[in-house]
């Protein structure tokens, strides 16, 4: 048996031999600080795994349906300035805007200690819309400096306002969706704030239905930031916190680099998309070749909407982040490297940039879809997805409940769109029919392809699916949703994929259409039917 310096042998009355390391080891310069192209690739997938493990911490020990089953979460690490170094592959829009919420909480308490976690769903400081609720962790070292943050954001099922479920389709200010969370101390020095976190629950003229699980849902999202800040603090007693911090730094410029590279393949372009509401996205892509930049210009877009369908400026960045980082090949984590050659202009007083106290429910899940779609179709690169996400939300004071319904791709120049999936800025599953069912008294009637909705073209697009649920006991419906009046358009001569439909089919058998954005009190065997849009097509010939 060999015994290296530093350690000692010791043999026990049983024979066995026990080796003790006695004196320190002494950390080998094996990372260094610049960018190695080995480590970078080693660190870029570090990253990733520790947003994967915190996203594993949250689906295991959450209690909603929303983030257990369905998935609607994202999970992420920040840097010491607050900028996205890493995330796991969940929910685009979550992602791209939820460094905003990290830099609002910077701002808002200088003097966080370890053992706080704070929270915050204010759209206007860093947030999105209402029951997108973000628990942020700073991560310190011994001597009490925050070196990184980690932040886990999920959809509660509900956060009050005006319609169970907290998407209403006719809320017109955002008190009416529910409650408003602006950077609290969630926890505050180790001692989680039950009491305080409930009592804002419960205030306002619209609390919150259901406090016991939004509370079970905050402790899960607590435990997946810990779980994120312990491998973290992993990674820096293995290599050292030079070398995660230089590395932090290095796969944001890696994946600005990747950006630059695409954009000098990009032409300059324009695109205005009519939403069904009448509100115009008009955009404008602007290319620097000699500085490999580029800039989008959303200039003659709709002033701010009576309606919800307004959208924090973070909605709209985090749709180009979402944009670009699909157009590099290379598997680089999104982060905010990617956005650092690009310029955005947003008009003050747009719905993309509204003010206090516009409605905002629907700018986070409909509008990020039209803003993809419109930057897809200026590049040239995409036929128009489904292009809404369908908000399907029903409930009452004992149960609320609230999903996304899957639909068509659009078609690329090289590739057909793929039917029954969820698209662009939204990535959660669907509730397994089983569960549904279970958790709740409805009856999942129909669920399949809406075969032929996906327009046509050398290059087809995918079609969209047909979804009917029956209750069995009364509840409210709300139906926030996108492409019932206008169609996805096609690209190249490519054709528009098909509409979607919402409808109402009663228990005595009367039939009822609804708008893109509706509402309804249901009784106990009446069914809703959404048929969702299908993609469009890519070119002007006909698919193989």
């Amino acid at each position: 048996i060999v015994i290296e310096p530093g350690w000692r042998a010791d043999i026990t009355a049983l024979n066995h031999v026990i080796l003790t390391r006695v004196e320190e080891k002494h950390r080998a310069k094996a990372v260094g600080t610049s960018a190695d192209p080995v480590m970078l690739e080693v660190f870029n997938n570090l990253y990733m795994s520790v947003a994967e493990q915190m996203g594993f911490t949250l689906e295991k020990t959450a209690h909603s349906v929303n983030i257990k089953e369905r998935l609607d979460f994202s999970c992420a690490i920040f840097d010491q300035s607050g900028h996205l170094v890493a995330n796991a592959p969940h929910i685009p829009v979550h992602l791209g805007s939820m460094g905003a919420t990290v830099e609002s909480v910077i701002e808002q308490h200088p003097d966080m200690q370890p053992g706080d976690v704070f929270v915050l769903n204010a759209p206007y400081n860093g947030g999105t819309h209402l029951p997108d609720i973000t628990v942020v962790t700073p991560v310190f070292d011994d001597t009490g400096t925050h070196l990184f943050f980690t932040a886990a954001r999920g959809h509660h099922a509900d956060v009050g306002g005006i319609a169970p479920g907290s998407m209403p389709s006719n809320s017109r200010t955002v008190e009416e969706e529910g409650i408003l969370i602006d950077g609290m101390k969630l926890v505050d020095a180790g001692v989680f704030q039950e009491d305080a976190m409930r009592a804002l629950l419960t205030s306002g003229p619209y609390p919150a239905r259901n406090p016991d699980q939004n509370i079970a849902d905050l402790r899960a999202q607590i435990a997946a930031c810990e779980k994120g800040a312990q491998e973290l603090r992993k990674m820096v007693d293995q290599f050292g916190l030079e070398a995660v911090q230089a590395y932090m730094g290095h796969v944001q410029d890696n994946a600005e680099e990747a950006v630059r590279r695409v954009i000098t393949g990009l032409a300059p372009g324009s695109f205005e998309l009519v939403m069904d509401n009448g509100a115009r996205i008009n955009l404008s892509v602007e290319i620097d070749s000699a500085a490999r930049t580029a800039t989008i210009d959303f200039t003659g877009t709709s002033a701010q909407l009576p309606s919800n369908f307004n959208a924090p400026d973070a909605v709209a960045r985090a749709a180009v982040l979402y944009v670009f980082r699909c157009l590099v090949d290379d598997a680089i984590p999104l982060n905010a490297g990617c956005l650092k050659p690009i310029s955005l202009i947003i008009p003050e007083g747009s719905f993309l940039k509204p003010q206090h106290p516009a409605a905002v429910v629907a700018g986070n899940v409909e509008t990020s879809q039209a803003i993809t779609d419109a930057l897809f179709g200026a590049l040239g690169v995409m036929a128009a997805a489904q292009g809404t996400m369908n908000n399907l939300t029903f409930g009452n004071d004992a149960y609320q409940y609230y999903e996304t319904i899957a639909g068509g791709s659009g078609a690329g120049a090289t590739f057909d769109g793929a039917s029954a999936v969820q698209t662009h800025m939204t990535n959660s599953r669907l509730t397994d029919p089983e569960v549904l069912e279970h958790r709740f008294p409805v009856l999942l009637r129909r669920f399949d392809i809406r075969n032929g909705s996906g327009g046509d073209g050398t290059h087809t697009g995918g079609n969209g699916v047909v979804r009917e649920i029956t209750f069995r006991d009364p509840m409210s419906v709300s139906i926030l949703s996108g492409r019932r009046t206008t169609a996805p358009f096609g690209l190249s001569g490519g054709g528009d994929g098909k509409p979607g439909r919402n409808a109402v089919e009663r228990a005595d058998g009367s039939h009822v259409d609804l708008s893109s954005s509706d509402g309804m009190d249901m009784q106990a065997g009446d069914t809703i039917i959404i048929e969702t849009p299908g993609g469009g097509g890519f070119g002007s010939g006909t698919g193989a």
